[in-house]
Order: C-alpha cells, then sequence, then structure tokens
C-alpha cells in the first residue's frame, strides 16, 4: 500500500492512519526501518512537525520505535487507534486523574536528579504560567511547567508519556479556568513542587504534586457525583 498525499484538516490524524495502515498491511515488517521524516513529509505533502507527531504517538504506544541516531523501527503491528480515540473524547476528570498519577513520579524523581539548568528553565515557565491571562494561554502553559517537571527526571519513557498526554491536559486547564465552579491550583502551590524540587526532598515534591491536582479533581467528582444523582438538574430548575 502506497503513502498518498493528505488532504487538509486533521493533519496529524490523516498522517497517523496512513502510518498505521502501512503497519497493519504489512508494508513495513516488524523489525523493519520505516522511511525518514524528510521522506514522510514529501510523500504525504505535509511537514515534519505532523510526522513527528504521528511517529511519537505511534512511539508511546508501542507501534514504532525511535533509535537516535538510526531511524524508527516497527515493533508491533496492533493498532492503537482505538485507545487514540478514547483518548481524544477523555473527560476532565478522566485527565486530572492521569495527572495526578504521572505529576506525583515525575516531582519525586525530578527532586533527585534535577539540574541547576533544570530549577532555571522550571522558574521560567512558572513565571509564565503566572503571566498568562486568557484560558488557551493559561492552559499551555500549566501543561509546560508540568512537562518541564517531567524532563527533569531525565527518564525517557514517563517524558514521552507526558509529551503525549500535554495536549489534554492543556485543553483540560483552559477547561477548569474557563468553568468558575472548578477551582485551579494556585501559583503558590505549583511555587511548593518547585521549592522542593529545588530543596532535592523527594517526597516533599511528590506531596506538592499531588497537592496541585487533589482538590480539582475532588471538586469535578462532586460534581459529576450530582450529576449522576440528578441534584444538579434539579439546581438548574430552581
Amino acid at each position: 500500500m502506497a503513502l498518498s498525499p493528505v488532504p487538509g484538516g486533521s493533519t496529524v490524524d490523516a498522517v497517523l492512519n496512513q502510518l498505521q495502515a502501512q503497519v497493519s498491511d504489512g508494508a513495513w515488517p516488524i523489525g523493519g526501518r520505516i522511511p525518514a521524516e524528510t521522506d514522510l513529509a514529501a510523500q504525504l505533502g505535509v511537514s515534519r512537525p505532523a510526522v513527528r507527531e504521528a511517529i511519537r504517538a505511534l512511539s508511546h504506544v508501542g507501534v514504532l520505535e525511535v533509535r537516535r541516531g538510526d531511524g524508527t523501527y516497527v515493533r508491533s503491528s496492533a493498532d492503537p487507534r482505538p485507545l487514540l480515540r478514547r483518548v481524544s473524547r477523555a473527560t476532565a476528570r478522566d485527565v486530572f486523574e492521569m495527572q495526578l498519577a504521572y505529576d506525583v513520579q515525575a516531582a519525586r524523581l525530578a527532586a533527585r536528579r534535577r539540574t541547576d539548568a533544570d530549577l532555571a528553565r522550571l522558574a521560567e515557565l512558572l513565571a509564565a504560567r503566572d503571566a498568562a491571562t486568557e484560558a488557551a494561554e493559561f492552559g499551555a502553559a500549566d501543561a509546560r511547567f508540568h512537562l518541564g517537571v517531567a524532563e527533569a527526571t531525565r527518564n525517557p519513557v514517563l517524558i514521552e508519556a507526558m509529551r503525549f498526554f500535554i495536549q489534554r491536559l492543556g485543553e483540560a486547564m483552559r477547561t477548569v479556568r474557563l468553568d468558575h465552579e472548578v477551582p485551579e491550583a494556585s501559583q503558590a502551590a505549583h511555587r511548593a513542587v518547585l521549592d522542593a524540587v529545588a530543596a532535592r526532598d523527594g517526597d516533599a515534591a511528590a506531596r506538592a504534586a499531588a497537592a496541585v491536582v487533589e482538590p480539582t479533581l475532588a471538586v469535578l467528582d462532586g460534581l459529576i457525583d450530582d450529576d449522576a444523582s440528578g441534584t444538579g438538574d434539579r439546581a438548574d430548575e430552581r
């Protein structure tokens, strides 16, 4: 099966679908190396970043393996698209539950492995979060800070998982900022994470990371429970 130019629209999804089809149909066998990003971009008529993002998504779910300085290889013929669709439909509560798991471990490891350069970058990212005003800008800035903590862990699997997840986190934070019923974690709570990482206190960093997410998650749980019991609808009728 040959690759064909991708029409406009959801470029990354369209690229991912074609790459997956090459694997599923056996055109790219398990253990084989796929064409370079530049060649794929030319064949598909898209930018290299679009190809790179599709490869990253397929790498995250184990279909492809990126080997630095060597190329990208096929690891599995399994089709991850149902999983990716479920992620795309995840609720805000789903996202914050996953963030809690990622952030606690990331903060603990970052406290152990961070460098002075990491601290300087995290301080810049935290300042950018504080300066953000519009909801979309705030969501993106918040997500970049959390990714920055993960990057300080030097754990490539955790970093790639966060990179894959980070767009949904940014969208969730944008939603929280627009929804005044749901509290967003304060700048001080995020500063506590950075301070604990700077102090190389892994346990304190983990507790601070949990404290960032848990209040928002608790409110989301309560709102969902109210909707399930019908109290939210009755309140609206009053």
